[in-house]
């Protein structure tokens, strides 16, 4: 017999065929289908996978007596509540590194778009503008690049920066061990040093508003933010006054606070590039997200360790 697998994210239709194979599988990526899901068959389910975002409370864990997995199909996992699982000793798994690819390829797309100009440059073409009429824009080659949290994403995003022959530094918790580019002790230091700081560390109560007033003071009127992990660590407020006042040059934006609502603070500046929470999203990226999903839940129900526990 399959084991029964509660899905509370959306995945297309080749993910959710692949996953049949392995779980008698519920669908619920809403509110409504998944109160129903959980009040209907709760005590039925031993396996859930979320993100996140989505997340899966304590209460929700309570009404699943069969639960033993619980997987994040990315890296975060903010929003799941992993004591409590922990508790009822639920083995925990996210997708780690699985779409560290796409997401530091983003994070340089949103660099090059607000460094360069392109959305409004992109504007002023179609108005039939010329290159004389129009203010020239700083190179990314050759620049800082600061990096906050070197995780899967971060080291993905400084081979990018190497390739743009970039002088590399991170901040972390700690130093990495074996890491041959700069450290820096503080999120200050690393803004006061760098060009561009872009920022990739997870969400959660630990790195709320990591990236504050204070921070884009330091990183200058001449800096560049990018921001592709989770909102909640940059103080929308203070970036909007920041971009307002020139305290910065501009942002990159695929996260922000008050997911799915645009950031109002936001919306009528220029000197910003906003995309909607995809940085991690391409079809490789959910296919390799999904095939370890698969590949961790076959190891559990077999017995045997798992290949990204939390």
């Amino acid at each position: 017999m399959k084991p029964s697998l509660l899905i509370l994210i959306r995945l297309n239709d080749t993910s959710r065929a692949s996953i049949a194979n392995t779980f008698d599988a519920t669908y619920a990526p809403d509110q409504a289908s998944r109160a129903t899901a959980i009040a209907k068959r709760g005590g039925d389910f031993q396996a859930v996978l979320t993100n996140g975002t989505t997340g899966l409370t304590s209460a929700e864990i309570d009404q699943m007596k069969q639960l033993e997995l619980v997987s994040a199909l990315g890296a975060g996992y903010e929003n799941i509540a992993v004591d409590h699982a922990r508790a009822r000793d639920i083995m925990l798994v996210n997708g780690a590194g699985t779409n560290a690819d796409c997401v530091a390829d983003h994070a340089f797309a949103l660099l090059l778009a607000v460094v360069r100009d392109v959305p409004q440059l992109d504007g002023a073409t179609r108005q039939g503008a010329w290159r004389d009429t129009l203010p020239m824009r700083p190179n990314v080659s050759g620049k800082r690049l600061g990096i906050l949290g070197l995780g899967h994403i971060g080291h993905k995003v400084a081979r990018r920066g190497a390739g743009f022959d970039m002088e590399l530094g991170y901040h972390n918790r700690k130093p990495r061990d074996g890491e041959s580019m700069p450290y820096f002790d503080s999120v200050m230091a690393l803004a006061q040093w760098c060009d561009f700081l872009v920022v990739t560390p997870p969400g959660g109560p630990g790195t709320k508003h990591l990236v504050n007033r204070a921070v884009l003071e330091a990183l200058g009127p001449e800096g560049f933010v990018v921001n592709v992990s989770r909102g909640s660590v940059v103080d929308t407020a203070a970036l909007g006054a920041a971009l307002r006042a020139g305290t910065i040059a501009g942002a990159g934006l695929d996260v922000y606070e008050g997911e799915p609502q645009p950031p109002a603070e936001l919306i009528g500046l220029h000197n910003v590039v906003l995309t909607p929470h995809v940085g991690g999203r391409s079809p490789e990226a959910v296919t390799a997200s999904v095939d370890n999903f698969l590949a961790n839940a076959a190891r559990h129900f077999a017995g045997e360790p798992v290949l990204t526990p939390i």
